[in-house]
This record gives structure tokens, C-alpha cells and sequence, in this order.
């Protein structure tokens, strides 16, 4: 399966997330062929929409049909995990307020390049500043592999923990085999590492500062199926977020 081939298929999970209520899908325009997910991880952030310049690319909508203000909350991913396919090109990201108070407001707006074929996370981090209504933010590749191993997992690890003291390692061990596996570190704030490959099978995870032992964060029973990927993002308040890739 190609990069490409799987972007297609993305369209038809993402297209409620992606479009405002109202708006008329343009079939005869070429499919986009880049793709962000986007993580609503900073500390105490109000609940966002998601833009690339003024095209809004993810909403919720109510039971009503109307759009609403509840939009990505903290610490959720957006369009319920899934990746938003976009046009490749130059565009500023940003995460938008969507309550009645502030609504609109850009807590983060980024500049960021999307090339053709590629998936990215943008992710929201750092503290809220309830004064300036601003928050930190960086973007990371996700170097999907074009093919599917389906005999192992994929796994890589993303450190969103920005008053840690240091890189992070995190590091899965197998509850029935007992094996334990560097799953890409040390890796610094903002930063994401390769993605591993592991057999398909339930982990313990702990993250831990580099020469230490000791966990800083820990989550058990976490399943990885064979022939997905997945990222495990570290955040502030001591959590291991468990999203899909593919």
C-alpha cells in the first residue's frame, strides 16, 4: 500500500470532521494529499477547532446538526484520532477557541509546510496563559511506512512534557514474554523518535528521564495489534496517550 493510496482512503473517515456544516464538497478538485492530526495537549488549553489558514479542518457537531462549542478539549486528539487530509503547501496552523467567551480567539498559530504524501502531528503544549490566551505548540513527521508489516507492530514515543527535567525514554515490556524494548529514546521535549518495530502483544510502558531507573510515568495493559502503528505521546499531569497512526 502506498503513502498516496492510503490518504485516499483517509478521505472517507475525515469528511464530517473536515468541512463546516453547509459546505459543498468540490468533486472534481484533486484529493489533498498531505495529512495532520491534531493533539489539544496543553495544560489547561479551552477547547479548539483546528485551522490551516482560514479553512476550518476539525469540528464537532451536536445532535442538532448545528456545530459545537465543545470542540477538542484538553488533552483529546482531534476528529476523533484521525489524520485531516489537506492540500500540500505553506499554510499557519492554528487552534482556535471555540466557547462563546473568546470564541475565535487563536491560542496557537504556527507556520507550517505540508509536503505531498506526508502525515504530520501538530500538537498544542506548555501552559495555557489564561492572561495572553496563548499557548506553545510544535509539529512532527509521522514517517509512516508505505508498507504494512503484518507480523509486527510499529511503535514510536513523542515527549509533550515540557516542565520535565530532561529527554525521556520510554520503554514497553511485554506481559507475557516479560521483554522489554527501548521504544526510541531519549527523546526531548517537542521532539518524536522512529518508529520501533515490536510483536503484536499487551505492554506495560513506563517513561523515564535518560540514567534513571526510575518511572516517571507509567500505563499498563496498552495493546499494539500487528500491522498498526502507533504514537505514544507523553504530556503533562503524568500521562502516556495511545494514538493510532494507521
Amino acid at each position: 500500500m502506498t503513502t498516496s493510496r492510503s490518504l485516499a482512503a483517509l478521505m472517507c473517515c475525515i469528511a464530517a470532521a473536515a468541512c463546516d456544516k453547509n459546505a459543498v464538497q468540490t468533486i472534481s478538485a484533486p484529493a489533498p494529499t498531505a495529512a495532520v492530526k491534531f493533539y489539544n495537549f496543553s495544560t489547561g488549553s479551552p477547547s479548539l477547532n483546528f485551522y490551516a489558514d482560514g479553512n476550518k479542518l476539525t469540528a464537532i457537531s451536536s445532535t442538532s446538526g448545528a456545530e459545537s462549542n465543545s470542540g477538542t478539549a484538553f488533552g483529546a486528539v482531534a476528529a476523533g484520532g484521525l489524520y485531516t487530509a489537506v492540500a500540500p503547501g505553506a499554510y499557519t496552523l492554528s487552534g482556535r477557541i471555540t466557547a462563546a467567551t473568546d470564541n475565535g480567539v487563536a491560542v496557537v498559530s504556527a507556520p507550517a509546510t505540508l509536503a505531498d504524501g506526508k502525515y504530520y502531528s501538530f500538537y498544542t503544549s506548555g501552559p495555557y496563559n489564561t492572561t495572553t490566551k496563548q499557548s506553545d505548540y510544535f509539529l512532527v513527521e509521522d514517517p509512516i511506512p508505505a508498507t504494512i508489516d503484518y507480523a509486527n507492530t510499529l511503535v514510536r514515543f513523542v515527549n509533550g512534557v515540557y516542565n520535565g527535567t530532561g529527554p525521556m525514554t520510554l520503554w514497553a515490556k511485554n506481559t507475557v514474554t516479560g521483554d522489554s524494548v527501548n521504544v526510541g529514546g531519549p527523546i526531548a521535549y517537542k521532539a518524536a523518535g522512529a518508529f520501533v518495530t515490536m510483536p503484536g502483544a499487551v505492554y506495560d510502558l513506563t517513561a523515564r528521564y535518560t540514567g534513571s531507573n526510575t518511572a516517571v510515568i507509567s500505563r499498563t495493559g496498552v495493546s499494539f495489534s500487528a500491522g498498526r502503528v502507533y504514537t505514544i505521546s507523553a504530556r503533562t499531569g503524568s500521562v502516556l496517550d495511545n494514538t493510532a497512526n494507521r
